[in-house]
């Protein structure tokens, strides 16, 4: 699978290791920064990020902050992005059987390194269910005035 990633400063930590748990996977793995621990404003590495969703030049993304609080609200911002904040595994897999979520956005000051790759796992291996739930999909997006694909 292709896979965006991005941090800023409080996630970069935590992006390095999940890149090197992707590609060990097998995964092709886009990393658009930030790759030191300056400080930088996240919402233009979401940016960065979903724009390649977005392109189709990749089929989801990870991003990181410190809590990840402010790479979900970017994120989410964007068309045809569903990002979740997630810091569970139960989580993981809901947000992308009943949403399809397209981008996951950990802590990095919140989850620890074992359990990031544990949930990216199985966000990644999870399917979407559709029925019911590409209804309200749909009606998400037309309540944010956005189509969804």
């Amino acid at each position: 699978m292709r896979i965006v990633l991005a941090s800023d400063h409080r996630g970069v930590e935590l992006k390095e290791f999940l890149k090197k748990s992707l590609l060990q996977a097998g995964h092709t793995v886009e990393d658009v920064g930030t790759f030191g621990t300056e400080p930088v404003d996240y919402p233009l590495f979401a940016r960065k990020a979903v724009e390649l969703i977005r392109r189709g030049e990749a089929e989801r993304g990870i991003l990181i902050c410190g809590t990840g609080i402010g790479m979900s609200i970017a994120a989410n911002r964007q068309k045809g992005i569903r990002a979740a904040l997630v810091q569970d595994t139960f989580s993981a897999a809901q947000s992308r059987r009943h949403l399809d979520a397209n981008v996951l956005v950990l802590g990095g000051m919140i989850v620890g390194k074992e359990l990031a790759e544990e949930i990216v796992r199985v966000w990644l291996e999870t399917p979407f269910e559709g029925g019911r739930h590409e209804r309200r999909i749909r009606l998400i997006e037309e309540a944010c005035g956005r189509q969804n694909h």
